[in-house]
Parts: C-alpha cells; structure tokens; sequence
C-alpha cells in the first residue's frame, strides 16, 4: 500500500507557482486573488485563512472581503460586479456555502468567467466538459494531479466515484469519463452502494460521512481516493473512509488530512497564476 502525499506534491506545486510569479512580477504583472466570504461560518472563515495564507506563500496578492451574514444578494453582486470591473483583479473567489436568502446560483454566475479559478460558472463547467480549456474546480483538478503525479492510469478503469455534488462529484466524473475511465456516479439515492464499490478499480469519495467506506465495500489493490473531511467530537480530522481498515487492501490511498486537501489549495493557485498569464498575454497580443 502507498500513500497518494498530496501534501509533499502541494509543497512542489506552491514551488513552481512561486516561481512563475517572480517572472511574472518582473514584467509588472502581480497576481491577484479575491476572496468574498459572507457570514462567520467557522468552517468557511478557516479555508479562506488557509487559502490567504498560500497566497501568501507563493507571492499572489490576496484580497479578502468578508461579509456579515445579512449582507443582501444586491449588495453581494454589487461587490463582485466592482471586482469583475478591476483590471488588477486575476480571480474571484466566493466561499461556499451563502447564506439562505442568497442565490448560489445566480452569485456565482456573476462573476466573469475568465476570473473564475474556482471554476463554478456555467461557461468554466461547459469548457471542462468539451474539453476547452477555461478553469477547473480546484477539488477535482487536484484529484487528477495527484492520479497524474502517481502514474495511476486510468484508460479503461471502472472508477466509481460516490457524491454527484456540483462542486466535486459531477466535474471529477467529468474529467475522469475524458481521461477515458468508465465511471460510475453514487449519490445518496444509489440503493446498493457497495456493489458497486467492491467492483470498483478506483473508488473516489467526498460526501462528508465519517466511515462511508469501509473494507469489505473495497476489492484487493484497489485505488481509494478520500475527499472527504469530517471533524469528529474529540477534534479528530477525518475522511469519508474507514482508512485504518480499507488502507491495508488498498494499492494507493490518500490520508486525511494531508491528501486530497493541499492539493485543492495547490490548484486554486495555479488557477490564479493562469488567470494572469492570461491577462499578459492579452496585454502582449
């Protein structure tokens, strides 16, 4: 059994990008990421810490607004209008979940799609699809980093992936069906879950359940990649995946935490630096 280290190729990850900024600043280009938070979630206002911090690391400007849970939809569009209008601006950012009187919908379709590196718009999901170019949500571009970086091949695999949500099931089912994978999609309404599992080559779960898969759901040398994290009452992080007892039937799995996590930090940054990049090349053509 191997460890997928998200972790360790996060850290190679945040070199290059460092990297790449430095050249981009001497051309006077300076990265830039906007980060809208609305509500004091504890959740929420931790990630969005945790992505200012890796800014921070890598040298991409990191401007956060943070919002009181009251803040009306009007006010919120205002704001990201204001920011889709600034040209120092590479990418906007608006931490999920809104509060309920906002539409997600409709917020997140307002932001402009070449400043998207969350990769939410409809147009980003679009060109994901048909393979177009665009942004990819940073969660799943981080999952197929990691597959990439382990040479885990995926060309005719039965991948099973179990959660169909907008923000990660649905796109790494996406992205997996165009790595040519045969997938299968689990969600909540799936009546036999671990049949299809224990059939599975590659499992991939994110639904935010403490011990959804459990070892007899997983055949021998299979693949478990868990995107979930889950805190339990003692303060213990932990994924989607018994991992003390599926790890030892498994080829490769990913810890929680130290796993898919710092990967999906790792993508939002490049993400940014493309979204500059971009922006240079237009100044250059």
């Amino acid at each position: 059994m191997k460890i997928l280290d998200g972790k360790q190729l996060s850290k190679r990850i945040e070199a290059e990008v460092r990297e790449e900024v430095i050249l981009l600043n001497q051309k006077f280009i300076y990265p830039t990421l906007a980060v809208i938070l609305v509500g004091d979630d504890p959740a929420s206002s931790a990630y969005v810490r945790m992505k200012s911090q890796a800014c921070e690391r890598v040298g991409i400007n990191s401007l956060t607004f943070a919002m009181p849970a009251s803040t009306s939809e009007q006010i919120l569009l205002s704001k990201i209008e204001e920011l889709n209008a600034d040209s120092k601006v590479d990418g906007i950012l608006v931490q999920l979940p809104l509060p309920s009187h906002i539409d997600t919908h409709k917020v997140l379709e307002a932001i402009d799609p070449y400043k998207d590196v969350d990769g939410f718009h409809a147009l980003s999901v679009g060109k994901m699809i048909l393979e177009l170019g665009g942004f990819t949500p940073a969660t799943p571009l981080g999952v197929m980093r990691l597959l990439e970086e382990y040479k885990i091949d995926l060309v005719g695999r039965d991948c099973v992936v179990v959660g169909a949500s907008n923000i990660v099931g649905k796109p790494l089912a996406s992205l997996l069906l165009n790595a040519n994978a045969t997938i299968s999609i689990c969600h909540i309404h799936t009546k036999d879950l671990a049949s299809y599992t224990r059939e599975a080559d590659i499992v991939l779960v994110g639904v935010g359940r403490p011990n959804l898969i459990t070892a007899d759901m997983i055949k021998e040398g299979a693949v478990v990649v868990d995107i979930g994290i889950n805190r339990l009452a003692n303060g213990e992080l932990v994924g989607d995946v018994d991992f003390a007892n599926v790890a030892p039937k498994c080829s490769f799995i990913t810890p929680v935490p130290g796993g898919v996590g710092p990967m999906t930090i790792a993508m939002l940054l490049q993400n940014t630096l493309q979204s500059a990049k971009n922006k240079l090349q237009t100044k250059e053509n």
